[in-house]
């Protein structure tokens, strides 16, 4: 798990699968995601500061948090908001790969 500081959003999203965690540090479902993304191991996760990146949370029309936003090479697969389980997480990335 990466979290976003100075690096380029879109060099960082350009090769393979990773997934982006749009966040907030006062978000409860936040908190409670990031012990799960931490256990990811076979894709890149980015977190990404809603607070520090809001250009970057309204061009990808983030409207609440936590949002995950699904990218393969660069192009974006998916997108879904809210707190999920493990499972729940990998049954969504499986369906858009």
């Amino acid at each position: 798990v990466k979290h976003l500081e100075n690096e380029n959003f879109e060099e960082e999203i350009r090769e393979g699968f990773v997934l982006v965690d749009f966040y907030a540090d006062w978000c409860g479902p936040c908190k409670a995601l990031a012990p799960i993304l931490e256990e990811l191991d076979d894709i890149k996760v980015l977190k990404v500061n809603t607070e520090d990146h809001t250009d970057l949370a309204v061009s990808f029309g983030v409207m609440s948090i936590p949002t995950l936003i699904l990218f393969y090479n660069g192009k974006q697969l998916g997108k879904t908001v809210g707190f999920m389980s493990k499972e729940e997480l990998e049954s969504w990335m499986d369906s858009l790969k």
